[in-house]
């Protein structure tokens, strides 16, 4: 990755947390207990982020999604999702690796092989028909494996709902995704185009995946920014492996 590409990714994952000087805390008892109970002391910054976030998403990112729906057939739309599905595995096996999760790295490398070569670049998911499923592996999940706390609730510009720990985990596994090396050897123009064509495709299709349950969601929520940060919690404890006996069922693609 160049130089002046590391530093980006390094100051849009700092960014909200140069922030958190400057953000009003809870001073009233009853406010700082809810902080406490929602681990969400930055809930003032947290909130302006979100409703900034909300807007594009309303103004830019929706409409393209649903221009991206209307004008792609599910077939196609199938085989960008795979072909960006399979470029994670690279990452996942990395830090199912850094976990000690040998077993869930074996067959993340079997994916990848499998679908890359019969899958003709992960056009096709053939692994799955193989009982290979994809694993979970993230840095965010390795530094908890490592004992590293999430730290307080963050809402990130653009990447959403987050913490401290998976903030810093987000930047990592950027700079470790292979699209960085692949186009590396054509120069920076080739490589730039490369890495904001895979973020693109990544982003729309998670949000062409979600996109009927998250308005479902915002429009039986008195309160989005509370359910957001609920499910995003839930969904996080649950590939964590953390038991919320009082959880609510959430999304399972809420990603």
């Amino acid at each position: 990755m160049h130089p002046r590409r590391f530093l980006l990714v390094l100051a849009l994952v700092a960014l909200p947390i140069s922030l958190v000087s400057c953000a009003d805390v809870p001073k009233s008892p009853e406010a700082q207990a809810e902080a406490q109970a929602t681990d969400d002391p930055l809930e003032p910054m947290n909130r302006v982020t979100f409703d900034v976030n909300d807007f594009l998403d309303r103004l830019l990112i929706r409409p393209l999604t649903e221009l991206y729906r209307f004008s792609i057939p599910d077939y196609m739309r199938a085989r960008v999702a795979n072909v960006v599905s399979n470029m994670k595995e690279p990452v996942i096996f990395a830090n199912n690796l850094m976990q000690g999760e040998t077993s869930r790295a074996g067959i993340t490398a079997q994916r990848f092989l499998i679908n890359t070569t019969l899958g003709v670049g992960g056009i096709f998911e053939v692994a799955n028909g193989w009982d290979l499923y994809q694993q979970q592996g993230d840095f965010g999940q390795t530094l908890s494996v490592w004992g590293i706390q999430g730290g307080p609730y963050l809402v990130l510009p653009l990447f959403g709902p987050s913490n401290f720990r998976d903030a810093l985990g987000l930047g990592v596994d950027t700079v470790m995704s292979p699209w960085q090396w692949i186009a590396a050897d054509g120069g920076r123009a080739v490589k730039n185009e490369v890495v904001y064509s895979d973020f693109a495709a990544d982003g729309l299709t998670r949000r062409e995946e979600t996109l009927d349950d998250y308005d479902a969601l915002r429009s039986g929520s008195l309160d989005f920014y509370a359910e957001m940060r609920s499910v995003y919690k839930q969904y996080r404890d649950k590939q964590l492996g953390i038991q919320n006996p009082n959880a609510l069922p959430v999304f399972e693609d809420y990603e």
